[in-house]
């Protein structure tokens, strides 16, 4: 497991590179006035990378980014931002859904019907994200990543979902953050 270094500072901050970044996608389509809501964390079992989920609110309307922080660069990931943390030193950081460690983490989530790790950071409520198996499979899966939080209900062709909970305007809120879904014929 990836030890969390209490303290520690990222140069540049999220602050002042995931806005821009954000903003920048196709699949945001938001007025750009982002601003952080929670956090969760999954544990990459070799304890290489860091993965971290942001919840950003633009309005009413809720984003999640999926990060991944690496102390090497990944071939064929799409880099977000390089910066200098404190103590661990020069972290590439990816957005998460190129990356293997997100994907099994999530994939392991929806199987084992797993709760996410809260990220530690003040002035948040807590993020509470679980995976829920709806049918077992064993045919490769593929995850569709709501970045726009949904809200929770059926899925179509699901074989298992992630949702989630935090705190938004003194209550708390719920959505679907992913679908995984079955690929290649169905048996």
């Amino acid at each position: 497991m990836g030890e969390i270094h209490t303290g520690a500072t990222l140069t540049p901050s999220f602050r002042d590179f995931l806005p821009a970044w954000v903003t920048s996608q196709d699949w945001y389509d938001g007025h750009g006035a982002l601003r952080p809501t929670g956090f969760f964390r999954f544990e990459d079992p070799a304890g290489q990378v860091g993965v971290e989920t942001h919840l950003l609110r633009d309005g009413e309307t809720v984003w999640q980014v999926p990060l991944t922080y690496r102390p090497a660069p990944l071939a064929g990931g799409a880099l977000v931002a390089t910066a200098e943390h404190s103590v661990l030193g020069t972290r590439w950081i990816y957005d998460a859904v190129t990356d293997p460690v997100w994907i099994a983490a999530i994939t392991d989530l929806v199987a084992t019907g797993g709760v996410a790790h809260r990220a530690a950071r003040s002035g948040f409520g807590p993020v509470e994200v679980r995976g829920t198996l709806i049918r077992p499979t064993q045919k490769p899966v593929m995850i569709d990543l709501h970045r726009r939080i949904v809200p929770d209900g059926p899925a179509e062709d699901a074989v298992g979902v992630v949702t989630g909970s935090w705190h938004q305007d003194g209550s708390v809120r719920t959505g679907r953050l992913a679908v995984i879904r079955q690929t290649g014929p169905k048996t």
